[in-house]
């Protein structure tokens, strides 16, 4: 039996506190934004299902595009340093958004370029968060620490969806963006207390990006599980943003009450998040990638649920087993990907594995508008859920996805004994590579 216990001696390790802290703020702060800012460029003069695809593309488009470039420097720099700049770049997108909606001066361009300016944010924060954990935390205790990581960020979800919805209702959406900026500010100042050194390089190595990128691509190709499962959710990530940007909001809209109905939608999706964090922290599946990937396919429901006029009761249930597998889903792929990877090139393979899996993204946020004009958002709604399974049985055809097995300190257990904490003021230790799991 797992001994949960155990898994409170990570707190005694002040970094991992701060970046435990800092995430769930961070996670606090953007949790406001998708129902404020949906329902807010909703509810501007003359606004439609295609406006709000317009400002969500634009938040998109450079998500991707700067992911790459965000992995370079997050290997480079000392990555509390790149994890601060996308925190500011966030909290001066969303103030700026929040001050666009609070003073009623809301034209289209600029709001697509503060969305822009989140995107970027991301795209900085992403493969550095990444690659920090395994700066921060003993190799052994990777999948607890990113189980723990989860908890904080999802309970944080649930509690930004849940006063988000309610700040939309008797507020409007400027203060729930005001309230995000603060968050992500805070969430800058708790990183700046993590000190990490850059990863040693050899002298002889290149330090042009396109050597970076080269260097990376390599490591990315060379594992099949990952890039076919990056390849699996370039297809799911665009089924998702299309119902869950457009789609899922505009059903709450038509039939379901409003913001509140899609902000319950949302934090069941994150209470089901906080139950596979238990799940995650006991769970050590054999094949870790094979056991993630099948948990992928039951994540299509709340879109069935949704395109089928179900009660909001039945399509709120639904989004908590989402939650529950895309939680799950999430600690395997991560711990996986930390153990898989080099250290020193942990960012950059990260940010490949987002942009592959988002790059689709914003092809579902621009189509999701005039679909749901053309065809209605029911039956485009049960369109994303056939994507979501189809998408999730082709992966399963992979034998590196099947066959791919955890080392044997995870499946013996002794991966969690408890380890000596980090004293605050030790140098940065990058730990070296887990061995390479050989397919059975």
């Amino acid at each position: 039996m797992h001994d949960y216990r155990r898994d409170l001696d990570m707190f005694r390790d002040r970094r991992f506190t701060l970046l435990l802290a800092a995430r769930t703020i961070s996670m606090l702060g953007s949790s406001f934004a998708p129902v404020a800012l949906a329902f807010g460029i909703l509810g501007l003069p003359g606004a439609t299902p295609t406006t709000l695809s317009i400002v969500l593309t634009a938040e998109a488009l450079p998500m991707v595009v700067f992911m790459l470039v965000g992995g370079v420097i997050a290997d480079r720099l000392p990555r509390h340093r790149v994890m601060m700049a996308g925190e500011v770049l966030n909290a001066a997108a969303f103030s700026s958004l929040a001050a666009m909606m609070l003073t009623g001066w809301t034209p289209l361009p600029a709001l697509a370029v503060a969305a822009a300016l989140t995107g970027v944010g991301m795209a900085v924060l992403y493969p550095a968060l990444t690659g920090i954990i395994p700066d921060v935390v003993p190799a052994e205790r990777l999948q607890t620490a990113n189980a723990l990581l989860g908890l904080g960020g999802n309970s944080a979800r649930v509690a930004g969806l849940v006063l988000s919805g309610g700040a939309v209702v008797a507020l409007g959406g400027g203060w729930s963006l005001a309230v995000s900026g603060a968050m992500f500010a805070t969430a800058a100042v708790l990183v700046a207390g993590i000190r990490l050194t850059p990863a040693e390089r050899s002298a002889s190595e290149s330090h042009s990006v396109l050597a970076d990128l080269r260097g990376g691509w390599r490591e990315f190709v060379s594992r099949q599980w990952l890039w076919v499962v990056v390849a699996q959710f370039s297809v799911l990530v665009m089924a998702v943003q299309a119902a869950h940007g457009v789609l899922g909001p505009l059903v709450a809209t038509e039939s379901l009450g409003g913001a509140g109905a899609w902000a319950a939608v949302l934090a069941g999706e994150a209470v089901g998040m906080i139950g596979g964090v238990f799940v995650a922290l006991r769970l050590r599946p054999r094949r870790p990638i094979l056991f993630a990937t099948i948990l992928t396919v039951p994540t299509a429901l709340p879109y069935v649920l949704l395109g089928s006029g179900a009660p909001l009761w039945a399509i709120v249930l639904g989004a908590v087993v989402m939650g529950v597998c895309f939680d799950v889903f999430g600690v395997l792929w991560s711990t996986t990907m930390q153990r898989e990877i080099p250290p020193e090139s942990l960012s950059r393979v990260s940010s490949y594995d987002a942009l592959g899996s988002l790059m689709l993204g914003p092809v579902g946020l621009m189509v999701a508008g005039p679909l749901a004009i053309a065809v209605g958002p029911e039956p485009a709604l049960l369109g994303c859920a056939a994507l979501v399974v189809l998408s999730s049985l082709a992966a399963l055809l992979s034998p590196g996805v099947r066959n791919l097995r955890a080392p044997e300190t995870v499946l013996d257990g002794t991966e969690d004994a408890p380890s000596e904490p980090v004293p605050a003021d030790a140098p940065s230790v990058v730990p070296e590579a887990a061995p390479k799991a050989v397919p059975s």
